[in-house]
């Protein structure tokens, strides 16, 4: 069967979407009906079944992001959802299950905040599963960040020693899961005693409560320091991360969620001698389809927990899940669904 093209009556149909025309705050989240989005050659069309919110889609929305960012924009990182449209020859089929996340996705051109998504074809992930769409669609952002964090950046190995700070975060509780599957012991930090909990039941084997100086508590759980360090919290904080890892060991910066991107009159002699020191920040590839598939099977049979904070059954409902996110008071992942 040949696929659509711009003429056809199903390009030109309407959808809902999410659209900030300006940036602003809650309000500027706007439900609007606009045109289904036309499929490029090399690009798919996605159906959107359900899609996590992110903290960069709160910046979005606020103004705070790159100047790569333009509006009007539907927002939106990551979705889940089936194929609609796809090259033939490509090896995606309509109604195929697929996840995309990251690439320029809600930023340069327009997210899963909608019915419809386009994206290009390589950054699909294809799989096959029974679990609910409002647990798959916790996962893309959150599994990829956390997944290439692990991997990619601290080639995390079974038997290990894992500092996690920023742990309460979606992607610091996704790491939490994926390390102690990988067989290592994981430490893990919170701003607030109250929370030591959650890390508990996502399989964190120290809580530990963060008040900015985390060294001297780290060296008392594991004097020689740990093996790897992966650094949420942002540069604020990262002279002391550094400070936890053994001599080889190393700190995988992937995120500030204190703010701070940067070190002012930064030098290389704050890193101790021996420490490794390097960063993250992948795309949709970095997630293999088997390790995707892995991990969907491992959730199915009980072995992982996806952390969600709040399910959200409408785009009307979209104000709500940002306001969710940016409280920050419950931990895991504020996903919408789609309903048919």
């Amino acid at each position: 069967m040949s696929q659509p093209t711009a003429a056809d009556d199903t390009a030109r149909a309407m959808m809902r979407a999410v659209v900030v025309t300006h940036p602003g705050d809650l309000d500027a989240l706007e439900i609007k009906d606009v045109p289904v989005p036309v499929r490029k050659p090399g690009w798919v069309r996605i159906k959107v079944k359900a899609f996590g919110v992110n903290e960069s889609e709160v910046t979005t929305r606020q103004g705070g992001s790159d100047p790569e960012v333009t509006y009007p924009r539907i927002p939106g990182i990551e979705g889940v959802g089936v194929i609609d449209q796809a090259d033939p020859g490509s090896g995606l089929r309509p109604g195929q299950q697929v996840a995309t996340m990251m690439g320029g996705m809600g930023r340069t051109y327009d997210g899963a905040y909608a019915q419809y998504v386009t994206v290009p074809a390589g950054q699909v992930i294809p799989f096959e599963t029974s679990l609910p769409w409002d647990v798959v669609g916790a996962l893309p952002e959150m599994f990829q960040t956390a997944y290439g964090s692990l991997t990619t950046g601290l080639g995390l190995q079974g038997g290990q020693t894992l500092l996690i700070r920023g742990g309460t975060s979606t992607v610091g509780l996704s790491a939490a899961t994926m390390a102690k599957e990988i067989g290592a012991t994981v430490i893990s930090t919170t701003r607030h005693a109250d929370r030591a909990e959650e890390l508990r039941v996502v399989g964190v084997d120290h809580p530990v409560v963060d008040d900015g100086h985390l060294a001297e508590k780290i060296r008392a759980l594991v004097p020689q320091g740990v093996d790897a360090a992966l650094e949420l919290v942002g540069c604020s904080v990262l002279a002391d991360t550094l400070r936890t890892v053994r001599r080889h060991g190393t700190v995988c910066f992937t995120g500030a969620l204190a703010g701070q991107w940067s070190i002012p009159d930064f030098t290389p002699f704050m890193i101790p001698s021996g420490v490794r020191l390097t960063s993250y920040a992948g795309e949709a590839a970095d997630l293999p389809a088997d390790a995707f598939a892995r991990q969907l099977q491992a959730i199915a049979e009980g072995r992982l927990k996806v952390p969600v904070a709040k399910v959200y059954r409408s785009l009307e409902q979209i104000r709500d899940a940002q306001a969710g996110v940016e409280s920050g008071t419950t931990a895991g992942k504020h996903v919408v669904i789609l309903e048919d």
